[in-house]
């Protein structure tokens, strides 16, 4: 694929990856912000009950990590990292999946399509080259 043709595919992924990270961070504020929430959802789906530092230790994480992702760096180790916490996240809710006509269980289908995305952009990530930021190259030259 030429250069020109990677632009659209560029500016498609840059949009995905910061529309999920902007996603995938009120999640991780929600361990900051409102433990109290994100406490009931570990109890219901986790089965146990963090104290509040735990919750602020695993948000400050969380939200490092997808900042990085955000930001496009690391790519394997932040792309990767966020599709292992969804599929967690997703498996953790199957027993909702597989019932999805019981109210509100058929919104937990929203979480297979971003699975689906989490994949795209981690066999794609080397392709997501707009809007990240560039660790320096190291020197060609050699010290004497």
């Amino acid at each position: 694929m030429s250069v020109a043709n990677d632009r659209p595919l560029a500016l498609s992924l840059a949009a995905l990856r910061l529309s999920t990270g902007a996603f995938f961070l009120i999640w991780a504020l929600e361990k900051i912000l409102a433990p109290e929430i994100a406490r009931r959802v570990f109890e219901t789906f986790y089965f146990s009950s963090p104290p509040d530092g735990l919750l602020l230790a695993i948000g400050v994480l969380q939200g490092l990590v997808i900042l990085a992702f955000m930001a496009g760096l690391f790519r394997f180790w932040t792309y990767g990292a966020l599709l292992i916490m969804h599929s967690v996240s997703v498996f953790a809710s199957a027993p909702r999946l597989l019932d999805p006509f019981t109210p509100p269980n058929h919104l937990f289908w929203a979480a297979v399509p971003l699975l689906a995305l989490l994949a795209v952009l981690f066999f794609l990530r080397e392709r997501d080259t707009m809007l990240v930021l560039k660790r320096p190259a190291a020197s060609s030259s050699s010290a004497l």
